[in-house]
């Protein structure tokens, strides 16, 4: 009995615990909520300061507060670009903002083309006349791309600007997987699509070398011109071609070889940056020494809502990787993706769709299903207007052939028209344990894909044979869309990446424009002849998971202020990361694939099997 008694109050003791608990965080969450909410009221004169402390993205990630809390760190913080671009042009016409500063201190990048929208916007500031400031300790590609739009750029004495363009560095895993006896079945179609060279090479295929370079170079050059354009005095031959005679000549004084090229304007520290901005802006006298008068980006945007005039155009996003199940945001899931089509085809009063692509493909299967959602809306005599962003690949271009109209920047990367499937078996990894397999079949797929006996002839051929029909599926549904022969499809396809300029020239896309040229465009195919705004069919947010995940976790390391030695340092990290990532790939055994490897290499596979057994997997990712 005296057992009984204390294990009673063991758990007696463990459940008031656990009230108080959930007491403190239902509390601690209210005081939050009501504290941290953005007060329009607080909307000042003085500067609109844009503090991008971390990624430009299309959408959002879903955060998972439980899985934050045993972390102990949220993901780095994601700023949606409809939201920053909206807020900086919005400032040119706010007479409350003076002036615009841009805080890229602890800025981690976005896309190319997303950048390009947002220097746009910066651009409108200027032409309003009202001053643009720029400041950081260090500067690279993504950072300096916005930088350079500033009327004034300012760097921290410790800091540097460095510049490496685009490419890099490519693991490889053949050997390895060889060593290790592990058997990768390798099924594709497309002589440059190279998503699977990583385990079947030592070393990257002339072929996919050769388009790489092609599609590297195109953005590079984008990136100079954009960037010569609006700093005219950047010395970028000096520090892009010859970086290492650029800081010899500066005696390494890293910060002294950006002024003398031209790429910044003055050196001092974020105080002295800000006493210099409060001349402008005016003095914060409540605030810490060096601070000025400024409403930050959140609260901009809380104290002005969007307008919405007229007509509604519906604007679905397919952002990130497209993986089959209910995902998201932030992924780009059949399930999800195709519900929210549909319901805005039956609740809403749409007059067209705009489709904001910005993925490098994934699963074919949800490709599909999405585009069938789309053609529902095409079905019903709605226009659909694809807009891509700085991805559209892949299976992101297999969605984008549901349009009447596809539109693309000269940075979006596009194409890689092909497929492929991966799937691993450890018959030689076993086999030196000797772990053997044996046993009886009633047909030649029984027990079929076998993990540790191998794969049989009668699989590889069944599985090759569906990857070919696929392919042969995604060049029938480019070629209707594009209006061309399934042959002129596939000698621009076969996997091949294309930058939007060529893609263009290839007759993939039809004109270049932003999401607001898109929309511009559903208006007129719509024949709508007045107001118009977007209606964007989303997920919506769930704030609280979002409060609670910043209210218990540390602050992202990653997003730390750093100077040129710690970003290179950080580098190395992601490397590792994408190591992780590859090995996901071949061993979490997805289904037919149409993405991209040079589009995302740093994105981690996220599909999930929807079937028990592998070879189940395998068929249900495969298209019907």
């Amino acid at each position: 009995m005296d057992f009984v008694k204390k294990a009673w109050k063991i758990l007696v003791a463990v459940k008031d615990g656990l009230v108080l608990v959930f007491m403190l965080l239902f509390f601690m969450a209210l005081f939050a909520l009501m504290s941290s909410s953005p007060n329009p009221a607080s909307v000042k004169e003085g500067a609109l300061l844009v503090d991008l402390n971390g990624v430009l993205v299309e959408e959002k990630t879903e955060v998972d507060p439980f899985a934050v809390l045993t972390s102990g760190s949220v993901p780095i913080q994601e700023y949606q670009l409809r939201d920053v671009v909206r807020a900086i042009e919005g400032a040119a016409a706010d007479d409350n903002v003076k002036t615009l500063v841009l805080d890229l201190d602890r800025f981690m990048g976005g896309g190319q083309v997303s950048l390009t929208r947002v220097g746009e916007a910066i651009d409108k500031v200027k032409k309003a006349g009202k001053p643009v400031y720029a400041f950081a300790t260090a500067y690279y590609d993504d950072s300096y791309q916005l930088a350079a739009h500033a009327d004034e750029i300012w760097m921290d004495d410790m800091g540097g600007a460095l510049f490496s363009g685009p490419g890099g560095s490519r693991l490889y895993y053949s050997d390895l997987i060889n060593r290790l006896g592990i058997t990768a079945h390798i099924y594709k179609v497309g002589t440059y699509k190279s998503a699977v060279e990583p385990y079947s090479r030592s070393s990257q295929s002339p072929e996919a070398k050769e388009n790489a370079q092609a599609l590297y170079d195109a953005l590079w050059s984008q990136w100079k011109e954009e960037v010569g354009k609006v700093r005219p005095k950047a010395k970028l031959d000096a520090v892009t071609q010859e970086p290492a005679s650029a800081v010899t000549a500066a005696n390494g004084d890293l910060a002294k070889m950006a002024i003398d090229n031209g790429l910044v304007d003055k050196i001092g520290s974020r105080v002295e940056f800000g006493r210099y901005v409060a001349k402008k802006a005016g003095f914060d006298e409540d605030g810490e020494v060096g601070n000025y008068d400024h409403t930050s980006l959140n609260v901009w945007l809380a104290a002005n809502d969007a307008e919405t005039p007229g007509e509604r155009i519906g604007v679905a996003t397919i952002s990130g990787e497209i993986v089959d199940g209910n995902a998201g945001p932030g992924v780009a899931s059949g399930d999800r993706i195709a519900e929210l089509l549909y319901k805005g085809l039956a609740d809403d009063d749409l007059k067209a769709l705009v489709v904001r692509v910005n993925s490098p493909g994934g699963s074919a299967l949800a490709s599909e299903q999405m585009r069938r959602a789309m053609n529902a809306y095409r079905e019903k005599k709605i226009p659909v207007v694809i807009s891509m962003g700085d991805v559209a690949a892949s299976g992101g271009y297999w969605v984008a052939t549901a349009g009447d109209h596809i539109m693309a920047e000269p940075s979006t990367i596009t194409g890689s028209i092909g497929i492929f499937a991966v799937l691993p078996s450890f018959e030689k990894t076993l086999a030196k344990y000797g772990v053997n397999a044996d046993g009886v079949t009633t047909t030649p797929l029984s027990g079929q894909p076998d993990l540790v006996g191998g794969f049989n002839e009668s699989l590889d051929t069944v599985i090759q044979s569906s990857i070919e029909n696929n392919y042969g599926r995604f060049l029938k549904i480019v070629s209707d869309n594009r209006k061309k022969t399934p042959e002129e499809i596939d000698a621009i396809g076969q996997g091949r990446v294309w930058d939007g300029g060529a893609a263009r020239q290839l007759g993939l896309v039809d004109s270049f424009g932003s999401l607001d040229e898109a929309l511009a465009k559903a208006a007129e195919l719509a024949k709508i002849e007045g107001d118009y705004h977007a209606h964007y069919l989303e997920t919506p947010v769930d704030g609280f998971s979002a409060l609670l995940a910043n209210m218990f976790a540390q602050p992202n390391e990653q997003a730390a202020r750093q100077d040129v030695f710690g970003r290179i340092a950080q580098q190395q990290k992601f490397t590792a990361m994408r190591a992780i990532s590859d090995m996901q790939l071949l061993l979490d055994g997805q289904g037919v694939q149409a993405r991209c490897l040079e589009c995302a290499a740093d994105m981690p596979p996220n599909a999930t099997l929807r079937n028990s057994s592998l070879l189940g997997a395998l068929f249900a990712n495969m298209i019907p």
